[in-house]
């Protein structure tokens, strides 16, 4: 019998090396992800000496089998018997970080980090320090990658040797002949830094970010950019000018684009890492060069970095910076429209008034950009323009533009975002604005040669119908719209039709059968067949037949 129970108890293994060893990919998947499950029938012990050994040696499989396996061993320690046997793990996934395929050598690392805190000091230092070593030395610098991101896991947690041997070894990849080892280094160089002692922070950290920062390679430089953020912020104020703000400064005129974006990119993370005094004299100029650099990638990073950059300016120099330095920069289309994307921000920043005066010929020039996309972005900050700048600065600056974007001749999205813009002015300012303001340029459109602006006239009406309500309605547009039913462009009139179906039910019923029915009846014998489709439509939807 007790044969017998030793032969089942061999069962699960034996079916797992079956499945590992099939040809078909899918089914040693499955077996990888049913590891946990045969961890258990096994029990603790015969995972540790058969299960594991077993799966150490068989690593050469299909990415996605590895990819699997790298994730499972990450929840493996209590499957092994708790943190007392979690070095048991540490094989297969040092075989794992190894690998060619990064995803796979990525997942290893995660799952290796995961597990290092679960190892007493002493099993760090025995098992898991000297695994990084191996990684570190390796002949493949897949190996030596791998090792980038675990000294930060295990340095607070062994002895001052051990620590000093670790920083020699990450010393050793921040210089690595492979440039994918430097870019390991370097992605891992603030992270790292944060674990080390403020003194080794300035003795071995400043040079590397320094040598990085410089590195031959664009793709090092930029990660050391966000290394030297991170520097930043564990250095006291006193030490930043001299020991990170050169190679900082460098950066933002990096001869590399990609170099000069991420500096953008991390621009407000850079500020309040060096404070007040060093934004005002070296970021200030440097945010300035990147919302002017040549490269369009770069201005739109900082531009996005405006509204943050001026809310954490010194509230003592905050306007005078944002006059002298910031608006005056307002020269590419990304940053302009960025600056009034965020007016409400910058307003409450600096006042409108003297937002206005920088900003105004900004926006015109905006507004008659030669990117029909340009002039589109405007026309949909408009409204926020106008609730900011107040009606009678919007009358007198910015009502003629919003006219003129109705005649559109580049973008038929530009005539349509430019309707909708005056709904959204008038449900701002008020039917009585429209009345006085707007209304009559949109009907006096009406009589243009051109019939494309007859027919704008149209999209208007259809537009603002509904905000300005039934009386202006009724009294100044429908006139005008049954006027256009004698237009001679088909086009004009098929349109008619479909104005008096939209605008339909802000009219009163006695207004709809006395003098709209008359109109689409009219129209409904047209001899323009859609014409007669769309008049015979409005008829049917607004119940008139």
């Amino acid at each position: 019998m007790a044969g017998a129970d030793s032969d089942d108890s061999l069962y699960p293994i034996a079916v797992l090396i079956d499945e590992l060893r099939n040809e078909d990919v899918q089914l040693r998947l499955n077996s990888i992800k049913k590891l946990s499950t045969i961890a258990l029938a096994l029990g603790v012990e015969r995972t540790r000496t058969e299960l594991l050994p077993f799966l150490t040696d068989t690593i050469y499989d299909e990415d996605e089998v590895l990819l699997a396996l790298a994730e499972q061993l990450g929840n493996f320690t209590m499957l092994v018997g708790g943190p007392e046997y979690v070095h048991c793990l540490l094989p297969p996934l040092e075989s794992l970080a190894t690998v060619e395929e990064t995803v796979v050598r990525d997942k290893a690392v995660e799952s290796l980090r995961k597990i290092s805190h679960e190892h007493s000091p002493v099993d760090l230092e025995v098992h898991f320090e000297p695994l990084v070593k191996r990684l570190a030395s390796g002949d493949w610098f897949t190996s030596r990658t791998s090792a980038c991101g675990l000294f930060s896991v295990c340095y607070p947690r062994v002895s001052s040797t051990v620590k000093a041997e670790i920083r020699q070894h990450f010393r050793t990849l921040c210089s690595d002949d492979t440039p994918m080892v430097r870019r390991a280094a370097a992605s891992k160089l603030g992270e790292f830094a944060k674990v080390l002692e403020l003194e080794y922070v300035k003795s071995d950290i400043i040079s590397l970010f320094t040598a990085l920062a410089s590195d031959e390679q664009d793709s090092v430089r930029l990660l050391a950019v966000e290394a030297g953020v991170s520097i930043a912020t564990l250095l006291p104020q006193e030490d930043l000018e001299a020991l990170v703000m050169p190679t900082l400064r460098q950066a933002a005129e990096d001869k590399s684009w990609r170099v000069r974006y991420m500096v953008a990119d991390k621009f407000s993370d850079l500020q309040k890492a060096v404070g007040p005094e060093i934004t005002k004299n070296d970021l200030v100029p440097a945010f300035q060069n990147l919302l002017k650099d040549c490269e369009a990638e770069v201005r739109a990073a900082a531009a996005n970095k405006v509204k943050e950059f001026c809310e954490n300016l010194p509230e003592d120099s905050r306007e005078t910076i944002i006059m002298t330095h910031i608006l005056p920069c307002v020269k590419c289309p990304e940053v302009r429209l960025n600056i009034i994307s965020n007016l409400d921000c910058v307003n409450e920043v600096i006042g409108i008034r003297q937002l206005s005066q920088s900003l105004l010929p900004a926006i015109v020039e905006l507004a008659e950009d030669a990117k029909w996309r340009v002039r589109l972005a405007i026309i949909e900050y408009m409204p926020l323009l106008a609730g900011q700048l107040g009606v009678e600065f919007f009358d007198e600056k910015l009502n003629s533009l919003c006219m003129a974007w109705l005649v559109d001749h580049g973008s038929c999205y530009n005539v349509e975002a430019a309707t909708c813009n005056l709904m959204k002015l008038v449900e701002k300012f008020g039917a009585e604005w429209a009345q006085n303001t707007i209304v009559p340029k949109v009907l006096g459109m009406a009589n243009d040669p051109n019939y494309l602006h007859r027919m704008t006239t149209l999209f208007c009406i259809n537009a603002l119908s509904e905000v300005c309500g039934q009386e202006i309605t009724t009294k100044h547009m429908l006139p005008v719209v049954f006027k256009m039913s004698n237009d001679q462009v088909a086009n004009v009139r098929f349109n008619v039709a479909k104005s008096l179906q939209k605008i339909g039910p802000v009219l009163d019923s006695n207004c709809l059968q006395t003098e709209v029915k008359p109109v689409l009846e009219k129209l409904a014998s047209d001899q323009d067949m859609d014409v007669k489709y769309f008049a015979q439509e409005a008829i049917s939807v607004l119940s008139l037949a």
